[in-house]
This record gives C-alpha cells, structure tokens and sequence, in this order.
C-alpha cells in the first residue's frame, strides 16, 4: 500500500516555525498573481523561449531556443557501471546498502497527448469512454512504485466542454479514471495546453479530480491563491519529497481574469522561492518543468541554463517534458560544483537531469521523417534513499524505453515496454503509414543513440559506479 502523501501551506518554514513556537503568528499572505508567460504559439513546433518568463531573464543565456548540441562535458551521464546484482545494487555496494531498508521507488512517464484518433480508440458504442487498454501493458509496473508521476498534457475537462484534439485539447473525465485505475499518485497539468478550455477547464479538472480522487496529488494548476501556495511532499519510510511543476507558457493564452494563479508558470523568483521553501519542508527536492524545444533530440541551452538553476537552487532532482521525444540523461551540479559524490552516494550539491520523457500517448497528424520519434517515450526510474549521513540522496536510476502502438478500433493505442514490444506489432503499427522508417529496430536504434547504455535491458544504474 502506497503511503500518505501531505501538504504545507505557506512557502517559508520560519512562518510555520513562528507559529509553531509563539501560537499567536498570523501566516504570510498568500501571493495571489503570476505573470503570464509572453509569446504566442500557433503551430505543433512550439519553441522554448530564451527569455524564461516576462519577469526577465532566469540566467542570462543569449539563447533563442535552437538546439546546441548534447550539454556541457560536465553534464554528460557517466557509463552505467559493472557487477550489478539481481536486485539493481551492484555487487560491490557491500551489504550494508544491500539491507538498506529506507528506501523510496519512484517511476514518472511523459507526455498524454489526447489527439482526435487516440480519443476515438476509447469511445464506446453505448457512449462515454473507457481509456483502460492504453495502460494495461505498464499498469503493473506502475502501481508498483511507491511513488508513481505522469505529466497529463492536456486538461481533463470533461464532455460538457467538447471533446477536442490538436491544437486546443480537452479529455473526458474518464480518461483520469484511467490514470487513477493505472496506479499514478502524481498528476502534473503545468503545460502549454493547460489553458486550452480557458478557465472553466481548469475548474472542471480540478473539481474532477477532488470529488473523484482526492488522494491523488495534482500539481501545476490552481482554482485559487492559497491552493497555489501549497507545497506537495510526498512523505513515506522517513523521507519526504517535495515536488514541483511549472510550465514555460500556455501558447500565448492569457490567465483567465481574476485567475493570475491559474497555472505555475517558469518565472525565476517564484521558482526561487518555492525551491527554498521545498528544502526547508522535505528531503529531497524533485522539480518537473514543461520546457525544451518540440521534435529535438538534445536538450538547448536554455533547457541546460535552468537545469543549473534548478540544482543550484536545492533540486535534487529534475524531470522534463514537452518535447515530444526523448532527450538525455545527465547530471547537473549543484551550489557546491558537485555533479555526484563519491561512493554510493549523491553528490551534495548535484541533480539528476531527465532533460524529456517523451510522449507515453499519442497520435498525431503529423507526417514524413521524425514522426516516428515520438512514438518512443522512456519511464523513469529512481530509488531514493538514506545515506550513512542520515540525508535523501539517489540511489539508483534508470530508464525504461517505451512504445505507443497505434491501432483503429477501440482499445487499438496501447503502450508497450520496447523490450515486449514485437516486430509483428512494429508491422502493425499505423504510424508507419505517416513515417515509413517506423520499424522496431529504428526505435532500438533511436533509444541507444539517446539514452545510450543507460537503455540497454532497462539498466539500473548506482551511483556508486559514478566517478567525479
């Protein structure tokens, strides 16, 4: 059974140790405004702008977006190790981090993408929709992680509002059952499809989801000012983990009126401030932001300049989508110059980069070279525990390469892991119909030029194979 999960008001620890000491401090006011992210976005090739956000520049980058290549030397990941056991820890760990009880599973997937035809696939003859068979194949495997996140790219509002596709989305309620019935703990809806449906979206899905499943965290989108100074941590085997959303912009849509909390947006005092408040209530910081450039197989610079950001500012951590395809694994370093620590342990000061997930469903209109790249979604996936200090470090980590078959017919989109995934269902395949290069082995083929070794039978990594 998967553990409580919490949340904390308020942004500062010394307001809650204030009250908590002298009972008679009032809390901060709630910040009740965020600017919105400028720009506007009318195409499929929606680019991560240099800027961060309106309220200036996050790190100064002089970058417009464009890809520059696979990262800085120091963010390049470190070959997996050798002599790892059965259970991921490799051999020469010791038996000491073999009996390491204290331990927290965790597994994130990327983008949902309701296009029109991946809609259909779940529509009933009698009416309504049951979206169940798209994660049959991984549901096992999801509910099995203590802690299990899925970054739901389009806003659930609901039948009322219109069922919608590319490019102002909207899915029914049934497909949060799905996400529900799958196992996930963790929505995030800080995407640049969060305002598709405008504010009766965002109301419709958060209703939703209250009534319907109030265990499951939703993050990235708010129906008032104090709910959007809430800090989720996720609290289980004495650790707490602290997570949180934030998307570059909502495709030029402006906050509804009176709604200036509406959506998290990447803006870098906010961002700042929440990571300060994270660290000071839980142990380990985890942040998922919406950023990068659609299509690209390498993260910019801009992706990179905030990964820095991120880590320098605490995250332990950081979990990207909205590219559509997968982009490298790496690691960061932190305020201390630290990438990773020696031994088993996380460098102090560094973080764990997953620059994009990929799409886990999709199927798009797309057409010609490069569609069949997003079809490949990767699953991440991190073990976070205690090191002999007592502090919440990662312990091990991976990737698991992913398939989204596409069908007609009801329940014909599917996810499949790539090492169940078959030549047959490759053949089958109906995206191989807008980009013939599809075939299994162009997805094995594409899955080791990015994910590399780190992919090869789904590789658990320790991080004592990591050398500074």
């Amino acid at each position: 059974m998967k553990k409580e999960a919490w949340r904390i008001y308020g942004r500062s620890l010394c307001i809650l140790a204030a009250v908590l000491l002298t009972a008679c401090a009032a809390p901060s006011e709630a910040e009740s405004s965020r600017n919105a992210a400028e720009g506007s976005l009318a195409t499929e090739e929606e680019v991560w702008p240099a800027s961060g956000t309106s309220q200036g520049e996050v790190l100064p980058s002089g970058e417009d977006g464009s890809s520059s290549g696979s990262g800085s030397e120091e963010g390049v990941l470190p070959p997996s190790g050798e002599g790892s056991g059965e259970d991921g820890v490799p051999e020469d760990l010791g038996g000491a981090a073999k009996d390491r009880k204290t331990e927290i599973t965790l597994v994130m997937v990327g983008d949902i993408l309701l296009h029109t035809p991946v809609a259909k696939s779940g529509l009933l003859a009698e009416g309504g929709y049951d979206f169940s068979a798209v994660f049959e194949e991984m549901k096992e495997e999801i509910s099995a992680a203590d802690l299990a996140l899925v970054n739901q790219e389009v806003i659930i509002g609901g039948e009322e509002l219109g069922i919608t596709g590319y490019p102002a989305f909207n899915a029914p309620y049934e497909l949060g059952d799905a996400l529900a019935e799958a196992g996930f703990d963790v929505v995030l809806h800080a995407t640049n499809h969060a305002l598709d449906k405008g504010r009766k979206g965002i109301l419709n899905c958060l209703s939703f989801w209250r009534e319907n499943y109030p265990d499951i965290a939703v993050l990235g989108v708010h129906d008032s000012g104090e709910s959007q100074q809430e800090i989720y941590v996720y609290e289980q085997n004495e650790i707490k983990i602290a997570i949180l959303n934030y998307t570059y912009g909502t495709n030029g849509i402006p906050l509804p009126e009176g709604m200036a909390y509406a959506v998290d947006l990447l803006e870098k005092e906010r961002v700042a401030a929440d990571l300060k408040a994270a660290q000071e209530l839980a142990d380990f910081v985890i942040v998922c932001p919406h950023w990068g450039t659609e299509y690209v197989l390498e993260s910019t610079k801009a992706q990179r300049d905030w990964a820095a950001f991120f880590a320098e500012n605490g995250a332990d951590l950081i979990l990207g989508t909205h590219p559509h395809v997968i982009e490298e694994i790496a690691w960061v370093p932190g305020d201390d110059g630290e990438a990773a620590g020696d031994g088993n342990v996380q460098g102090a000061g560094g973080a764990l980069v997953y620059y994009s997930l990929g799409n886990f469903v999709n199927w798009t209109a797309g057409t010609g070279a490069g569609v069949a790249n997003r079809m490949v979604g990767g699953m991440a996936k991190v073990t976070v525990g205690l090191n002999e200090t007592g502090e919440a470090v990662i312990v091990s980590y991976g990737v698991e390469p992913l398939v989204c078959h596409v069908e007609q017919g009801f329940g014909g989109v599917k996810v499949y892991p790539l090492s169940r995934y078959t030549e047959d269902l490759a053949a089958r395949n109906e995206i191989v119909g807008q980009d013939g290069s599809f075939s299994l082995e162009y997805c094995q083929e594409l899955v080791e030029q990015v994910f590399g070794k780190l992919a090869d039978d789904c590789v658990i990594q320790s991080i004592s194979s990591i050398q500074d």
